[in-house]
Parts: C-alpha cells; sequence; structure tokens
C-alpha cells in the first residue's frame, strides 16, 4: 500500500473512529449526570404512570407511550403516502413531471420545521377541531399527521433513489418478457429495492421520534396518557424542552436525562434493528453471512 493509501486510510479511521466516540461521549454523558435517578427508590419514581412533581411524582411511561403512538400514526400515514408518490415518481409520470415532483419533494426536505408547526397551529389544528366536534384540536391525531407530512419527503427521496438502483438489466429482461409496469414493479423493483426501503423506513422512524417542535406545538402537551387519537399528549422530546429550565440539582431536571437515554436507545434500536433484517435478507438461515 502506498504512503498517501495509508495516510487516507488513517485519516479516514481516525474520523470515523471520532464520530463513533462523540456519540458514545454523550450517552455516557448522559447516563453519569442522569445516575442518581437509577437507585431503588427514585427508579421506581420513574415508572410511575403519571407526572405530578408536586407531589413527588416523575413517571415517564406517559411520554413513552405518547412518543410511541405518535411515531407509529404517522409512519403509517407517511409509509403509503411515500410509496405512492416514489413510485409515480419513479414509473409512472411523465419525465418532465416526474422531475418536477422530484424537484418539489426536494424542496420540501429543507422547510424549516418550526414552519410545518406553525402551519399545523393555524390551518390543521382548526381543521380537527372542527371536523370531530371535541377538544382543543391539538392531539395526537395533529401531529401524527403533520409529522407525516414531515418524514414523507425524506422517505420519497430514498425510495426513489432504491429503484433507481435496480439493475437496469433486470428490467429489460422482464421488458422482453412483455411484463406490464405492474409486473415489473411487484416482481424485480420492489423485491430489488427492499433494503432501501427498509432504511427509508427506519431513518423516518427515527426523524419523527426526535422531532421536538411539531409535538410542543400541536400535539397538546398533556402530562397524562392519550386514551384515544383525539386527546392531548406530550412525547419525551416536548417534555425535555419543556423541563429545562427546572431548578438543575432537582429530580424534575434530572428527569430529562432518563429521557435523553430512552431516545438514545430507541434511535439506537432502530439502527440494530435495520442491520439485523438487512442481514436475514442476505442470510435467512440466520447464520449471520454479512451482507
Amino acid at each position: 500500500m502506498k504512503l498517501r493509501d495509508r495516510i487516507s486510510y488513517l485519516l479516514f479511521f481516525l474520523l470515523a473512529g471520532a464520530g463513533a466516540g462523540l456519540t458514545l461521549a454523550i450517552f455516557f454523558f448522559m447516563v453519569l449526570l442522569g445516575r442518581p435517578l437509577f437507585d431503588g427508590a427514585t427508579f421506581d419514581l420513574l415508572l410511575a404512570s403519571k407526572w405530578l412533581p408536586d407531589r413527588g411524582l416523575y413517571g415517564l411511561l406517559p411520554f413513552v407511550f405518547s412518543s410511541a403512538l405518535i411515531v407509529t400514526c404517522s409512519l403509517l400515514l407517511a409509509f403509503p403516502l411515500s410509496l405512492g408518490n416514489a413510485i409515480l415518481i419513479h414509473l409512472l409520470a411523465p419525465r418532465f413531471l416526474a422531475r418536477g415532483l422530484y424537484r418539489l419533494v426536494s424542496l420540501m426536505t429543507g422547510i424549516p420545521t418550526v414552519i410545518y408547526g406553525f402551519v399545523g397551529v393555524f390551518l390543521l389544528v382548526p381543521l380537527v377541531r372542527e371536523s370531530f366536534s371535541r377538544g382543543s384540536g391539538m392531539s395526537v391525531l395533529s401531529a401524527s399527521l403533520l409529522l407525516a407530512l414531515l418524514i414523507s419527503p425524506t422517505m420519497i427521496l430514498l425510495f426513489v433513489e432504491s429503484f433507481a438502483a435496480v439493475p437496469k438489466a433486470h428490467l429489460r429482461a422482464l421488458e422482453a418478457l412483455g411484463a406490464s409496469p405492474r409486473q415489473k414493479l411487484l416482481h424485480i423493483i420492489l423485491p430489488g429495492a427492499a433494503n432501501g426501503l427498509l432504511a427509508g423506513f427506519l431513518l423516518a422512524a427515527g426523524r419523527a421520534l426526535g422531532d421536538t417542535l411539531i409535538a410542543l406545538m400541536v400535539a397538546g402537551n398533556t402530562a397524562a396518557r392519550p386514551t384515544g387519537l383525539l386527546d392531548p399528549a406530550r412525547t419525551l422530546t416536548a417534555q425535555i424542552a419543556l423541563v429545562m429550565a427546572a431548578d438543575f440539582d432537582s429530580i424534575e431536571f434530572k428527569t430529562i436525562f432518563a429521557c435523553g437515554i430512552i431516545l438514545y436507545l430507541g434511535s439506537a434500536g432502530l439502527t440494530l434493528l435495520f442491520r439485523a433484517l438487512v442481514r436475514r435478507r442476505h442470510d435467512p438461515s440466520g447464520f449471520g453471512v454479512n451482507p
């Protein structure tokens, strides 16, 4: 190996190690500052079903449940919408229209989250309130709809790129056999782009899990477990933002590190899930063949 190649290899290795080390350092920082919460009595408080700091109750379960519910609903809404748009752009639309749609979706990924939040507050929330004649309109449903709009462009772009990466020779072979666009989609494009579809889905899930402003602006911020889609809720990220002004030495303030650890582990879990599913596709027997 030439000296220049060795230097490049070492440089990239150090940069990759620095990125991984920084990520781990953030996790250990949160564990260190949140360590007083993990003794027996205080840890039991975190598992309570209510958040009432004035009564000594610091339960995080309502926020965990609300985060999981809003993220799940937004993904259920965004995935079919994103997949349909990606199929339209890649396969069905004329080239000029597909190019325009692709540029529009690319533009949407750069819109600040706060803009989505303002649109939600002044348009979506009143619409939900008037449509169901219940509550203030700030609810799980409003947050899920707006979050689905936020994460859809990311999924659409990744889905389109995954479709484009499918080998053209496979498509030409199927066309030679007289296959229709639907058959090409079902038998070649979707199976060939499965890893990319999964990556886009999990990346969107991670972005939805980590979003703060939409949940803070349109979910209602009620520190209680929602019982339906029209109930207000508060996510873990919104809880961190709202508690930041508390006394630094109080248990209430230290709970934000527990929230951060939960979010960190959730994001790490999504990454590990992606790797496991990719390995499973390449090695259905489960014996661990590297992709």
